[in-house]
């Protein structure tokens, strides 16, 4: 090493439980490398979108933006072993990074599961817009009474915001947590006054935007966002349960384009309620300070994790920039979006190791290892 360019490394210990069972630990350690002289990172505020009639996606190389190659290299081998199955980083909208792993490819399919939340909360934000509905209006106005089993009068209480912040009150540890029957819809709280991970109460979204436009939830999302921006994919319902995405990983890609953009592709507004959309990204409700609308948020002093009422202290990723936010689905599909950064990171594929809603002990590791590829 150079004697102008000397190193100085601080290491920080950090550990802090989020695991669903009883305890689950993201054990971080923090390196921050400062050197003398920095290099600064070219920047170019220009940001890039890919044609939304072809396959074409322009690129730019990791050494054009003073990436470490050699952490880069490092990273593919420890993805394949996480069991990945696709992995795009954006930067400015330009692809620097586009793997695939054993024989899936750019064509191949894969679900979002979770990840596919932000998605119907950007949905809500353009039915919204078009004066179709109201998220402050109660869900039973868009459903007819007797969509859970509540009293009416606790019904009565849950609004299209609650569904969108998790805060229904429904409870959540029903046998079978996705199940959309009013039979599963089991009052435990009065909403707004509990937080609580329930894919059940946030998918009959897709009820309450059918009834609103008249138009099946496909051909909805298709109309307003999936062709508009150039995407692939489709929602596969199943009978009154889950409502899941499936797409290649560019098309997860140009949809974290669209969130890093504020809900604009290129000059198009494709959500133009900027109010809203910032609050999506924003803190909900005073329970959860990490959760938005159906979205994860970085950076703030607390958080709390699906299947647990016990609230954590610190961030959800702690090696990743604070403005980090996220949609993140079961086993790990993942789309990281840092606005400060004008990154976009996509990954697809098998469980990284541990079978847990959301959050897992993934995000911290890999973020890890691309602060020192990225140098933020």
């Amino acid at each position: 090493m150079k004697s102008d360019r000397f190193k100085l490394q601080k290491m920080k210990n950090l550990t802090f439980i989020i695991i669903f069972v009883s305890l689950f630990i993201f054990s971080c350690k923090k390196a921050e490398n400062t050197n003398t002289a920095p290099q600064p990172q070219p920047v170019n505020d220009v940001m890039y979108f890919p044609p939304t009639s072809s396959s074409v996606w322009d690129s730019t190389s990791p050494a054009s933006l003073n990436w470490n190659i050699t952490e880069l290299n490092n990273l593919y081998p420890y993805l394949q072993s996480k069991n990945t199955k696709a992995f795009i980083i954006l930067k400015n909208g330009k692809i620097v990074v586009e793997k695939y792993f054993g024989s899936f490819t750019s064509d191949s399919l894969w679900y979002w599961a979770s990840a596919g939340k932000t998605m119907t909360a950007f949905l809500v934000g353009i039915a919204q817009q078009e004066g179709i509905i109201n998220i402050n209006n109660k869900t039973s106005q868009y459903l007819g009474r007797g969509w859970t089993s509540a009293p009416l009068l606790k019904e009565n209480l849950i609004t299209i915001k609650n569904q969108l912040t998790m805060t229904t009150g429904l409870d959540d540890a029903v046998l079978d947590d996705d199940c959309t029957l009013p039979s599963c819809l089991i009052y435990k709280a009065d909403a707004g006054t509990r937080w609580a991970y329930h894919n059940a109460a946030y998918t009959i979204l897709d009820s309450v935007i059918v009834n609103a436009s008249g138009m099946g939830y496909n051909a909805y999302f298709q109309q307003k966002i999936r062709n508009k921006i150039g995407m692939s994919g489709f929602w596969s319902k199943t009978s009154n349960s889950n409502n899941i995405y499936w797409s290649n990983a560019r098309s997860m890609a140009r949809f974290g384009l669209l969130l890093l953009n504020k809900g604009k592709w290129d000059s198009t507004a494709i959500l133009s309620d900027t109010n809203y959309f910032n609050n999506q990204i924003s803190t909900s409700q005073t329970i959860n300070p990490s959760y938005g609308y159906l979205t994860w948020l970085n950076g703030k002093n607390s958080f709390m994790a699906p299947t647990l009422q016990t609230v954590f202290q610190g961030s959800i990723i702690t090696n990743a920039p604070a403005d980090l936010y996220a949609a993140l689905g079961k086993n790990d599909q993942k789309i990281y979006v840092v606005p400060s950064q004008k990154l976009v990171v996509i990954r697809l594929g098998e469980s990284s190791g541990q079978v847990m809603l959301a959050l897992s002990s993934f995000d911290n590791e890999l973020w890890g290892k691309l602060r020192t590829i990225i140098n933020y």
